[in-house]
């Protein structure tokens, strides 16, 4: 009987330490107003202009230390430019431009999502993997992104670079349309992100 409870004992204390060990899951949820995503474009020659657009919804997952899944939704409605005043005309021409069949087509597709499916540590963060869908179309993406996580909270910083060509946006693009000159747009452009989450 001795070494019947001695051994249940033991298989408890086991359980007990496997049960500390395991990693931890929780789920975050985005804060939309805390959250910003920053676009850059430029021309090939000289020029280019940057702005914002906003997050609608969203939620990153945690086993540990690694984000196991998640879901950012951009509501590409609110496409703005920052580096013109709002009063300036051109403003306003650019961003209606930005949201016309041109680029974004935002009345088709009003919405861009980002599914992480995967990321891994690495010297500085973590390297991200997911697939990206904007208008109409899917590809998959990698990105390193610098993860802190204060009490009830994460926040995530990342620099996404992108060629637009992938999803089919030619616009102004040298690779497809001759004789631009100094109008012809670069093929990649940039997201830059802060993101906040929190329980």
């Amino acid at each position: 009987m001795n070494i019947l409870i001695l051994m249940m004992l033991a298989l408890i204390t086991t359980l007990t330490a496997f049960a500390q060990d395991k990693p931890i899951t929780e789920t975050y949820k985005i804060d939309n107003t805390a959250t910003s995503v920053q676009w850059a474009a430029k021309k090939v020659i000289g020029g280019g202009h940057n702005g914002n657009v906003s997050t609608k919804e969203g939620y990153l997952t945690f086993t540990g230390d690694i984000i196991t899944s998640g879901e950012i939704i951009v509501d590409m409605k609110s496409i703005t430019d920052a580096d013109m005043p709002k009063t300036d005309e051109y403003n306003a021409k650019l961003v209606g431009h930005l949201k016309s069949p041109d680029f974004f087509n935002v009345d088709k597709n009003p919405e861009a999502k980002l599914v992480i499916t995967s990321s891994e540590k690495i010297e500085k963060g973590l390297r991200m993997k997911g697939d990206l869908t904007f208008v109409g179309k899917t590809n998959p993406i990698e990105f390193d992104a610098i993860i802190s996580k204060p009490i009830g909270a994460i926040t995530a910083k990342t620099k996404v670079v992108l060629d637009r060509t992938k999803w089919d946006l030619k616009y102004g693009s040298a690779d497809f349309f001759k004789s631009l000159g100094d109008k012809a747009i670069d093929n990649e452009f940039t997201l830059s992100i802060e993101l906040v989450a929190k329980k």
